[in-house]
């Protein structure tokens, strides 16, 4: 039986139904039987407490939540290695997290093989349905593009085929130990038992309880009786528990049997509460479509920084590219000397010209020629740093490097105009796990926006995504992210693995759309050249520039930077959408490994409520 040291970074998400005043959260069991639910529960054990970081040694799990890193925990326990622990920590997280992931969505896979020193990742994106016309997205009774809100992020129109699963099962064929049914059970087990709500839980119920009222079997699941969960109360999601279960014993139902039906049908005729006033365009998936589909095993990006190896996802996120490209454009800067607003200049700065190269050449590659090799090149990237003034901020959007023209030297070069501005949501999840052998995994999912498209499939306890807003919403034949027939729209995931030495050194992401790029650039930037802790790194305040007229801001960042960074021409604005009341930006956990295996485990502490970190020795009882 291989066993591999695997860290691990995830995003997932699926709703849960019922509330119960008695108890608190539900204990993950070891695995077992796939069919077990667990006797009923009348007094449950106390919520692990949150903390932050963790230090030890044997393997470590950290996500936005306590019972998910838990139970991603107990399969390292009982002898599973990183994989297996991270499908395990996803699955939880589509109980607890059903807002930001779940197998309703999809995401990118990065995984290290300590055996073999390889890395290979796994792109779990949702596809557009082959039936879908290039006028999706324009209202046929009036031939205008439909409102982004809420017409296209509550439709069905917005509902790609879900990676989640395929995910799973394509990582725990190639790189687990132990089968689907045994991973999933824990999280079956919580889902039946029910997880304690939480001030976030309630948070994001409320930003979407105008959309969740729209249909009858979201309505049950997240709003019983109408209302809101209650901060205290249990909440259960039987239905996703037996859809757990089911899964684990037949692994291709979820493309090959009674679920893309059922998918299907709920997407193209949406189970509406009648009278709603929203639209909810109705989408075009096909059973199919579901047959169709394959999570893809590729190889990684590749990026060299201070003699460390960056890698990431290739195409269709753009995450290991723009990271890759704005470290190189920041390779040749001393940037451990600046002062704080010079080094956040450059940050900035580098953001904007790496992100305008994103708009430019990013899209599924199995649909456009993407010039990878091009954009990761150090030439490339010191030409484009030429472009950066370290005394001004240029004026935003910058255009495009011209990949086709560039020699590394500031007199040469052609530039290339960008695509519009993304619409990509907040939302998502990120977890990170490492186990005793030495390998390492880090793990994005996505549902898109918080919520998602809004449409629970009845009797399955799972939302499904609106990631097709992903796309580029006015269609363009030379645009690389326009909309096309089974293609996987852009995205910002960017699960990340540096090596030192060809080992582990850091394993990292963060949810957050279009934020997710810079917000694991900057917490790298922190902690490899401004001498900050990895938990340092992390806690310090945030700020996102993505080639916009504007740098998306936390309050905290506003209150120390605002009136430094003006003064080199930025115009610094609260950070915050119109789809939550969140003013944060990303959702990160990390985990970093010393060459003797002492482990670093960090989440948030504080940011979506704080998350959980966790290593199965714990420091102080190293010997």
């Amino acid at each position: 039986m291989h066993r591999r040291l695997t860290v691990l970074s995830v995003l997932v998400l699926a709703p849960v139904v019922g509330l119960s005043t008695t108890g608190t959260s539900a204990v993950g069991a070891a695995p077992g039987s796939p069919r077990a639910a667990g006797p009923p529960v009348t007094e449950r054990a106390p919520v692990p407490p949150k903390e932050a970081t963790a230090v030890g040694r044997g393997g470590g799990v950290t996500s936005v939540d306590a019972d998910a890193t838990r139970i991603g925990l107990g399969v390292l326990r009982r002898g599973g290695n990183a994989v297996d622990a991270a499908v395990a920590t996803a699955a939880a997280l589509g109980v607890t997290e059903p807002y930001s992931a779940g197998v309703g969505g999809g995401g990118y896979f990065v995984y290290y093989d300590a055996r073999s020193g390889r890395v290979q990742t796994i792109d779990g994106r949702e596809t557009a349905p082959r039936a879908i016309p290039r006028d999706a997205f324009l209202d046929p009774a009036t031939g205008e593009p439909y409102t982004f809100t809420p017409d296209l992020v509550t439709s069905g129109v917005s509902v790609g085929t879900p990676g989640t699963p395929a995910t799973w099962t394509t990582a725990l064929r190639r790189w687990g130990t132990l089968s689907l049914a045994r991973v999933l059970a824990p999280s079956a087990r919580l889902a039946q038992r029910g997880f304690v709500v939480d001030q976030t839980f309630r948070s994001q119920t409320k930003d979407n309880q105008e959309r969740f009222r729209a249909f009858t079997s979201t309505k049950r699941l997240f709003l019983k009786k109408g209302k809101l969960p209650r901060v205290g109360t249990r909440f259960r999601n039987p239905d996703l528990a037996r859809t757990y279960r089911q899964l684990g014993r037949n692994p291709g139902m979820f493309y090959d049997g009674a679920i893309p039906r059922e998918i299907s049908q709920t997407v193209r005729r949406p189970p509406t509460v009648r009278g709603t006033t929203l639209p909810v365009p109705r989408g075009y998936l096909r059973p199919a479509d579901f047959r169709r589909y394959r999570a893809s095993v590729q190889a990684p990006t590749r990026t060299r920084y201070e003699g460390l190896e960056i890698v990431g996802m290739r195409p269709s996120s753009s995450g290991g590219t723009t990271v890759g490209e704005a470290l190189n454009i920041l390779e040749r800067d001393d940037l451990r000397s600046m002062s704080d607003t010079d080094f956040l200049h450059h940050y900035l700065e580098a953001s904007a010209l790496a992100f305008a190269d994103r708009g430019a050449y990013l899209g599924d590659a199995r649909y456009t020629d993407v010039p990878v090799r091009d954009l990761l090149s150090q030439k490339f990237a010191d030409e484009r740093a030429c472009s950066l003034d370290p005394d001004t901020a240029a004026t935003k959007p910058v255009p495009a490097g011209d990949v086709t023209d560039y020699d590394g030297a500031c007199a040469g070069g052609g530039t290339r105009s960008t695509s519009p501005e993304d619409h990509e949501n907040v939302s998502t999840t990120h977890l990170t796990v490492a186990d005793r052998w030495g390998n390492v995994v880090s793990y994005t999912l996505t549902i898109e926006q918080t919520g998602g498209s809004g449409i629970v499939v009845p009797g399955r306890g799972f939302l499904l995504n609106n990631e097709l807003t992903d796309f580029s919403l006015e269609f363009d034949a030379a645009d690389p992210n326009r909309l096309q027939p089974g293609k996987r729209p852009r995205s910002s995931m960017s699960p990340t693995i540096v090596l030192r030495g060809g080992k582990p050194f850091l394993a990292v992401g963060s949810p957050g759309g279009s934020t997710i790029i810079t917000t694991v650039l900057q917490v790298l930037l922190n902690r490899l050249d401004r001498g900050l802790t990895l938990p340092e790194a992390v806690a310090a305040p945030r700020a996102s520039q993505r080639n916009t007229a504007t740098v998306s801001s936390e309050p905290a960042f506003l209150d120390r930077y605002e009136a430094l960074l003006e003064a080199y021409g930025h115009d610094l604005v609260p950070s915050g959408d119109a789809f939550t009341s969140a003013a944060e930006i990303g959702a990160f956990t990390g985990i970093e490994i010393s060459p003797g295996g002492r482990m670093t485990v960090v989440a948030e502490p504080t940011r979506r409520g704080g998350g959980a970190a966790r290593v199965l020795r714990p420091a102080h009882r190293d010997p």
